[in-house]
């Protein structure tokens, strides 16, 4: 019988993620599901920014995904390299996003409550967070910037926090 090495993601896994980084959500919430003129065309606003910001590789964009939520509601969860870059790309007039932020709020505003949006934007210094995947395919921060062994950063939660 001869041994062989399992692939990257059996195991006890961490992200490879360094340094800062943050944690961009943005989505919307369908309040009345059948104004479907009102929230469709809203829902497919962020497909050709996100494909735009997946195919640029100096947009700082480390990594993005796109879920179901609670009852109704589709949010797009992104990993960026800083702050700088988020709002340089958010503001850029030379990238989709600006025209596109504009036609989404104008429809957002005419649904007359149809549909609600949402984002959050966070900061995460180096040190502060932790992640650990077991027997999975990269998921989340490991899928937007690699996977490593868990002895990488740590074996306990404390290690890779650094309180340890």
């Amino acid at each position: 019988m001869t041994s062989r090495t399992p692939p990257p993601e059996l195991g006890r896994n961490t992200a490879a993620a360094t340094g800062d980084l943050v944690v961009f959500i943005v989505g919307m919430r369908i309040n009345r599901l059948r104004a479907l003129r009102d929230w469709v065309p809203v829902s497919r606003a962020t497909g050709p920014v996100i494909r735009e910001l997946l195919a640029a590789r100096d947009s700082g964009l480390l990594g993005s995904r796109t879920r179901l939520g609670p009852p109704r509601v589709i949010e797009v969860i992104q990993y960026w390299e800083s702050q700088e870059k988020l709002l340089a790309y958010a503001s850029d007039a030379q990238w989709q996003h600006r025209p596109a932020w504009a036609a989404f709020n104008r429809r957002v505003r005419e649904s007359r409550g149809a549909v609600g949006i949402f984002h959050e934007n966070y900061t995460v210094r180096a040190g502060a967070y932790e992640t650990i995947y077991v027997d999975m395919p990269p998921y989340g921060l490991a899928a937007a910037t690699g996977i490593r062994p868990v002895g990488y950063r740590g074996d306990t939660a404390a290690a890779r926090l650094g309180l340890r």
